[in-house]
C-alpha cells in the first residue's frame, strides 16, 4: 500500500471540483458534487483503503496530509452559502469531532472481547485502570481534525470559535455483546458516511486552499468509513438488509421509551441537525447534501458488491466467532 492511492495529489492552483464560479447555483453546486465523487470516492479506492487494513493492524502509520497553504484561507473562498452558515457548519463540526477520545474508547470496549486486534486499531492500549497508553491509529488520525476546523473558524471569522464539545456516548453492555457491537458498529458506520457527505458537500461551496483542508479531512473519512464497513461485512457475515432495518427499528423502540437515550442513530441524527445549524439553511442546500449522501452510497452499494466471503476471508482470515 502507498500513500498516494490513499493522498490524491493536491494542487492548490486549481480547484479540486472544478471549475470555480462565485455563488455557485445549485445546478453547478451538484455538477461539483457529482465531480468530488468521482475523484474521491471510487470503488477502486474503497477498495484499496480496506486492503489496507490489515497492514494496519501490525504497522499502523497515521496518512500524511497534503500540504496546505493555512496563510492563504479567507472568507472569498466561500461561495454560494452565507459566510455565517458556513461557519456555523463549521462550529457543528468542531463540537462532534473534539470528544474523539470518548468515541474511540467505547469501540474498543464493544471490540475487544471479540476482536482484539481491531479494538487495538480504533482504541489504543490500555492499562490495567482503563487508562490510553498508546492511542490507537484511528484516534491518531481524527485527533488532527478539530485543530484544523479552530484554524478554519478563525481564518474565516477573525475570532476563536467557543466550542461546546457533544459528550460522547459510553461503553453500555446490554447483557448480548454480539447484538451490542452490531447495533454500535452500524452507528459508527453511520457517522462516518455522514461525515464523509458532509465535508464532500462542504467542498462543493469552498475553492482553494479552504477546499484543499476540507478534502484531508474527506480522505479520513472515507478510508475510516471504508475500513469499518469492510471489517463489518467480515464480522457479521450473516447480516442483511432485514437485519439492519430490525436492528435501528430496535432503537427507534428504545428511543421512544427512553427519551433522553444518547447514542441511537435518532438521537444523533436530531443532534447533527442542531449541531450544523440546519434551520439556517436554504432548501437548496438541504437538496444538494441529500445529492451528495445519494451519490457517496451509490458507490459504497457497488463496492458492497465486492465484498464476497471468499475475499473477506482471503483478508481477515477466518472468522473466530463462526468457526
Amino acid at each position: 500500500m502507498t500513500a498516494t492511492r490513499l493522498s490524491p495529489p493536491t494542487v492548490l492552483e486549481d480547484d479540486l471540483a472544478g471549475p470555480w464560479q462565485v455563488c455557485p447555483n445549485p445546478g453547478l453546486a451538484k455538477q461539483r458534487i457529482a465531480a468530488l465523487t468521482q475523484r474521491y470516492v471510487t470503488v477502486e479506492c474503497l477498495g484499496d483503503r480496506l486492503a489496507d487494513l490489515p497492514h494496519q493492524f501490525h504497522h499502523p502509520q497515521p496518512r500524511r496530509w497534503n500540504p496546505v497553504n493555512w496563510a492563504d484561507i479567507s472568507p472569498e473562498q466561500v461561495s454560494g452559502i452565507s459566510l455565517d452558515t458556513f461557519c456555523a457548519i463549521l462550529l457543528g463540526t468542531i463540537n462532534t469531532e473534539a470528544p474523539i477520545r470518548g468515541y474511540t474508547q467505547a469501540s474498543r470496549q464493544y471490540l475487544e472481547q471479540f476482536y482484539p486486534q481491531m479494538a487495538q486499531f480504533v482504541g489504543g492500549i490500555v492499562d490495567r485502570d482503563g487508562q490510553v497508553v498508546a492511542p490507537g491509529l484511528w484516534e491518531r488520525e481524527e485527533k488532527r481534525h478539530t485543530p484544523a476546523l479552530i484554524t478554519l473558524y478563525k481564518k474565516l471569522t477573525g475570532k476563536a470559535p467557543d466550542p461546546v464539545p457533544h459528550s460522547a456516548r459510553p461503553y453500555t453492555p446490554s447483557g448480548n455483546p454480539r447484538a451490542d457491537l452490531y447495533r454500535h458498529g452500524l452507528h459508527r458506520i453511520a457517522t462516518e458516511y455522514g461525515a464523509a457527505c458532509l465535508y464532500l458537500w462542504m467542498m462543493a461551496y469552498t475553492t482553494g486552499p479552504l477546499q484543499a483542508v476540507l478534502g484531508e479531512l474527506l480522505i479520513d473519512e472515507i478510508n475510516h468509513m471504508t475500513k469499518f464497513w469492510g471489517f463489518g461485512r467480515w464480522a457479521y457475515p450473516e447480516t442483511s438488509l432485514g437485519m439492519i432495518v430490525g436492528t435501528l427499528f430496535q432503537a427507534m423502540v428504545q428511543k421512544w421509551r427512553q427519551p433522553n437515550l444518547q447514542g441511537s442513530l435518532i438521537h444523533t441524527l436530531r443532534r447533527m441537525t442542531t449541531e450544523l445549524a440546519w434551520e439556517q439553511w436554504n432548501f437548496s442546500h438541504r437538496l444538494t447534501l441529500l445529492y451528495t449522501f445519494d451519490q457517496v452510497m451509490r458507490v459504497l452499494w457497488r463496492w458492497e458488491r465486492s465484498l464476497t466471503p471468499a475475499y473477506l476471508t482471503a483478508l481477515f482470515g477466518p472468522n473466530p466467532t463462526h468457526a
